[in-house]
């Protein structure tokens, strides 16, 4: 959430966040009154209790109709203690629930629009020219299925539309990416995680993922736990309520775990293999750091991201994700997307989010500078979302007999495999 204290200051920036996100500004008005009643009643509950004990220092002392005409004032003072007391608590709450409401501010430099207003930052490696080499690419559906790396019929037969199975070297080729991720986290300073899949209702609500994205987590409600769609999510909570010195920042995590999508809104889009699925694992960054440093740690993250894209010897272009399309968290977004050749046309694979002190506020994560006690920020950046990879890679890296080239950075967990070549029907 944001810092009251600025909404009361600038109210008028904050506005201008909500309406670049094409969110609700009335928001930001129901809020400040809310907090203008929270304050004013606490005032008046204050100047009650206050009258409200040097008139019990007084009835002691008093006798006779003096007596009798204290202790009735003091009935009705306790009346009006205890009307003021639950005004506070309930505008209070209200404010509360509004302030929760309430989207992070969006950075000044962010471009404003919908999903298709982005800016494009840069753009690496060339896509390949099929027609040139003499051939038809094949999507990452009929190559995996020529490899015996995916099996969706299978995949719904068990569970559903949007599941799959990884078979044969469709497996290999998930490991092969986490380790080979984890192990670019590892040199880069990040301490490796393995994370629960199932968070409690606070840790999903503190990272901001109980708002706009509600629709896409799945509840259990039997156990009211979440199943995450995102390791970011038990990353963030993981120092839920912790006071952290300043001299152990930045904390770098890299989580892996399994991730859960309904992927509520996306009837008829990606339907066809793995592109767009309701269970898929992810390694995911995550940074702890002083509010001073997320800018700079949001580019180190894309770096990261960039570094790994690059040496999977992928084409894709960074993006600068427009204000309409950010997560309610997220100040800034950056998106990495490969070319994907059947598709013609980049599709997201990572992206990176500075949430500044958003997620921190929520979850009560605070560092300690000297004497000082404040919020932090927390970044986020996906590393490898396995399927869209492996779309990737299998789509970009093909060969005109339906084998696939397997990047260098891959070769080494693949035992030494060079090409990953069509099964034996």
């Amino acid at each position: 959430m944001i810092d009251l204290r600025l909404l009361r200051e600038d109210p008028d920036r904050v506005r201008a966040s909500q309406r670049a996100r094409g969110e609700d500004v009335a928001l930001v008005d129901s809020l400040l009154s809310a907090d203008e009643r929270r304050r004013s009643s606490g005032v008046r509950f204050d100047e009650l209790r206050a009258e409200q004990k040097a008139l019990g220092k007084l009835i002691p002392k008093a006798t006779g109709d003096e007596k009798a005409e204290l202790l009735k004032k003091a009935g009705t003072l306790a009346a009006d203690v205890k009307a003021a007391d639950a005004e506070r608590d309930a505008a209070a709450a209200e404010a509360q629930e509004l302030l929760g409401r309430l989207s992070n501010l969006v950075h000044p430099d962010v471009p404003v629009g919908g999903e298709d207003d982005f800016v494009t930052l840069e753009t690496h490696g060339t896509a390949r020219d099929f027609g040139a080499e003499g051939f038809e690419p094949k999507d990452h559906l009929e190559l995996g299925q020529l490899l015996g790396a995916i099996d969706v019929e299978r995949g719904a037969k068990v569970s559903g539309s949007r599941f799959y199975f990884l078979t044969g070297v469709g497996a290999l080729l998930e490991l092969a990416l986490v380790n080979a991720a984890i192990a670019q986290a590892t040199a880069a300073g990040f301490t490796p995680m393995l994370t629960p899949a199932l968070v409690r209702p606070q840790s999903m609500a503190g990272t901001g993922f109980l708002g706009q994205a509600a629709q896409d987590v799945y509840h259990l409600e039997k156990d009211d736990l979440y199943l995450v769609g995102t390791s970011e999510v038990p990353l963030a909570a993981y120092h839920m309520d912790e006071i952290i010195d300043a001299d152990r920042l930045p904390l770098r995590y890299a989580g892996f775990s399994p991730c859960f999508r309904r992927e509520a809104g996306s009837h008829g889009k990606d339907t066809r293999g793995i592109f767009r699925v309701h269970q898929f694992d992810k390694v995911e960054m995550f940074s702890y750091v002083t509010p001073e440093e997320s800018q700079a740690e949001h580019q180190r993250l894309l770096e990261w991201e960039k570094q790994w894209l690059t040496s999977l010897e992928l084409p894709f272009r960074v993006i600068d994700v427009a204000s309409g399309d950010l997560g309610s968290s997220a100040s800034r977004k950056y998106d990495c997307e490969a070319w994907i050749p059947t598709q013609g046309k980049y599709r997201e694979l990572t992206s990176t989010s500075d949430c500044t002190e958003y997620q921190s506020r929520r979850l009560q994560i605070r560092v300690r500078d000297g004497k000082t006690v404040r919020p932090l920020a927390t970044l986020n950046g996906t590393l490898c979302a396995v399927p869209r990879t492996i779309v990737a890679i299998l789509e970009n890296h093909q060969q005109a007999d339906g084998s696939v080239r397997v990047p260098e950075v891959l070769r080494p967990y693949l035992g030494g495999r060079e090409f990953l070549e069509p099964v034996a029907k």
